[in-house]
């Protein structure tokens, strides 16, 4: 958004550059189950004078197939026996917005509605906006930052994927954590990203070095919680856009290699209608801090799925790697789960779980919906770990995609925060992934068993 509380982007502004011939493009797009945009770039033209008004189609298969794009048996909402029909993509103009790496274009993130106007309930946009609503009822507000990890290669994509992903060459070739030398072997990419998201309303605040080899994050400015959601989608498919040009590519992986794996640490806070911290309480948290924290350790394991979508985004969670394994929590601990970070109005959780292949709207979900389960129970959190959670021999995140699987499907309280549609949609896509992984043979199995098995 400007400065002056507008899009990024008006109408008025699309539609003079449209006349003047500099904006030709618009790209209407929302988030699919994978976390990736899905859309169409139409002419400026039909959009202004079609799309705007009445939205566009899309095929509701979108929401119902794997990575591949594989039609997938089982979704209730798509399936070759109900044709495969269509669901309309309804622009939030709020979020209409220039795409500088892609030239004449602009952009605008879509809601997901049937023909008859009701909400796709499975979509990840409509399962936050839900959970915004329970906010609202109570007069609250979820503020929300998220800081993706990536790494960086000097490989193309297409170079990548021709090696099958062997011998790519990292942009740093060692650790470059905070290191102002290393940020500099890839600031003209890293500069172009953050220029590039600025010119699509985007709130830079910095870039810095991690630990693996090319590894690095750009930080955003926080904001409410559909719109930094909105723009994470934008700048996770942004960035990869780029790099590409550049002849490039980065990977927002879990666990791209044996090194530290990529996070997505998500930092959360409550305010109320006249914008009030509603989780702090002088230097310290409130009542209702202590209860949305109390709940967000009651709900971490049944809502992992929501957090770590994937086979690979359990191979983080390695002891002493800064990614958690502990349920537990604790002031600016980074080897807890939940980290409390800040002071007075800043006060706020950081959940440290997600990885860089996380969905942010359902993440996002997860938290809001955990936080309100522990408002309306009365959750207490227990003592804060103060020493080494690691080593604290408490109850562990899921280690598995089958554990998380199970736990979600058995969980009462995702049922009442979501709905069964939901809860079974989401469900099923974990099978999905299961059954492909479990029908594959990798590398490891041929290396250990070609010769000598």
């Amino acid at each position: 958004m400007n400065e002056h509380g507008g899009p990024p982007l008006s109408l008025d502004e699309l539609r003079r550059e449209a006349a003047e011939g500099t904006l030709d493009t618009v790209l209407v797009a929302f988030t699919d189950m994978q976390g990736r945009l899905q859309g169409k770039r139409l002419s400026t033209r039909f959009f202004l004078e079609e799309v705007l008004d009445h939205g566009t189609e899309g095929c509701n298969y979108l929401l119902a197939v794997d990575v591949d794009m594989n039609t997938v048996d089982g979704y209730a909402m798509s399936s070759w026996e109900t044709g495969y029909g269509d669901f309309a993509m309804v622009p939030d103009l709020s979020t209409l917005r220039r795409t500088p790496w892609a030239e004449g274009a602009a952009m605008v993130t879509a809601d997901l509605t049937w023909h008859d106007g009701s909400p796709v309930a499975a979509s990840p946009r409509q399962i936050l906006n839900r959970q915004r609503e329970r906010l609202a009822e109570r007069g609250w507000h979820a503020l929300v930052g998220t800081e993706l990890e990536f790494v960086v290669y000097r490989d193309s994509y297409e170079q990548a994927w021709n090696r099958a992903y062997r011998d790519l060459t990292p942009a740093n070739q060692y650790n470059v954590d905070y290191s102002v030398l290393g940020g500099a072997r890839v600031e003209p990419l890293l500069r172009r990203i953050r220029r590039e998201m600025t010119g699509a309303g985007l709130y830079v605040e910095s870039a810095k070095g991690e630990c693996n080899l090319g590894q690095h994050e750009i930080a955003f400015r926080y904001a409410e919680a559909v719109r930094t959601c909105d723009q994470h989608s934008v700048y996770k498919n942004g960035a990869k856009e780029i790099a590409a040009q550049e002849g490039m590519s980065l990977t927002f992986m879990a666990k791209p290699n044996d090194r530290e794996g990529n996070s997505c640490h998500i930092h959360l806070s409550l305010r109320d209608d006249e914008g009030t911290p509603v989780m702090a309480e002088g230097r310290g948290m409130s009542a209702v801090g202590r209860q949305v924290l109390g709940g967000q350790l009651a709900a971490l394991r049944e809502f992992t799925l929501l957090l770590a979508p994937n086979i690979n985004s359990y191979k983080r969670y390695v002891p002493g790697s800064f990614a958690p394994t502990a349920v537990a929590w604790g002031p600016d601990n980074r080897t807890c789960a939940l980290r409390l970070v800040g002071h007075g109005p800043s006060l706020r959780l950081e959940n440290r779980v997600p990885g860089g292949d996380v969905n942010p709207y359902l993440a996002t979900a997860a938290l809001i919906a955990a936080g309100l389960h522990g408002v309306d129970k009365g959750i207490e959190p227990p003592a804060p770990l103060t020493g080494n959670a690691y080593a604290s021999g408490l109850p562990t995140v899921p280690t598995t995609l089958r554990e998380a699987l199970e736990l979600w499907e058995g969980s009462e309280l995702a049922r009442t925060a979501f709905g069964e549609e939901v809860v079974e949609h989401y469900a099923h896509n974990a099978r999905v992934e299961l059954a492909a992984f479990e029908a594959a043979v990798t590398d490891w199995e041929m290396f250990r068993g070609f010769e000598r098995m």
